[in-house]
């Protein structure tokens, strides 16, 4: 199937969300590390109540409150989360040859981290897929302000990318979360806006990008993990 990208601009996240299921069933999944957009995506999967799958990646290195939150969606919607791991013997021989802490020496040491821990398992999750979907948003920061809602993903051939909520901003977002009743991590309420992995992401202060709550010794535009572009990028 040929995707043109300009035939879904038009539509609402609830509208894709419903294309996503009636075009791949459960061969779509939302990739949820349990922000405040993969919340607002959650929420509307339960209500659309159709057979998307619904996945996540546990780096080993996640705060302890997303690990709540992970189990309060599963009480609250009961719904199914699969959960990917990283490999375990390569974990092992990152840590032996660098540390805990290497991802904080280089970009290069980082990303390094990053394929290991989100990368590979995340290309194992898509395997099973012929669509995945994301709670990539444009305002989100430089490196996301011109993501199409659907697109066919270079990066992942032959799969669909969908960002059912690319063109809402925070206050939309915020808006819907309040008037559904969706629970959220509460290290948002802590001034966390991107809640990734514990050693890498920091509360922000206001007026601050949210990009800066993110591997705060970096440059803004280096702050990609490698799963929404390719690592070399």
């Amino acid at each position: 199937m040929t995707i043109q990208t300009k035939d879904f601009e038009a539509k609402s996240p609830e509208e894709l969300l419903r294309w996503s299921m009636d075009q791949y069933g459960d061969k779509a999944g939302l990739a949820s590390s349990f922000g405040l957009e993969d919340m607002v995506l959650i929420d509307m999967i339960s209500k659309l109540n159709g057979p998307l799958t619904i996945f996540t990646l546990d780096t080993g290195r996640l705060h302890e409150e997303t690990y709540e939150l992970m189990d309060r969606v599963r009480s609250k919607y009961g719904l199914e989360i699969k959960t990917y791991f990283p490999d375990r013997d390569k974990v092992e021989n990152l840590v032996r040859g660098k540390g805990f802490f290497s991802f904080r020496e280089s970009v290069d040491n980082r990303k390094e981290c990053c394929y290991i821990r989100k990368v590979e398992p995340l290309n194992r999750a898509l395997s099973d897929l012929k669509a995945w979907i994301t709670g990539l948003r444009r305002s989100q920061g430089v490196t996301r302000t011109d993501i199409p809602k659907v697109l066919e993903d270079d990066d992942h051939p032959p799969l669909t990318k969908i960002n059912p909520l690319a063109e809402w901003n925070e206050k939309q977002v915020m808006n819907y979360i309040t008037e559904n009743n969706v629970p959220i991590n509460v290290l948002h309420k802590r001034n966390y806006p991107s809640i990734g992995c514990a050693p890498c992401t920091r509360p922000v202060e206001h007026g601050e990008d949210i990009s800066s709550g993110r591997c705060v010794w970096e440059n803004s535009d280096h702050k990609e993990c490698g799963l929404h572009n390719r690592p070399d990028q």
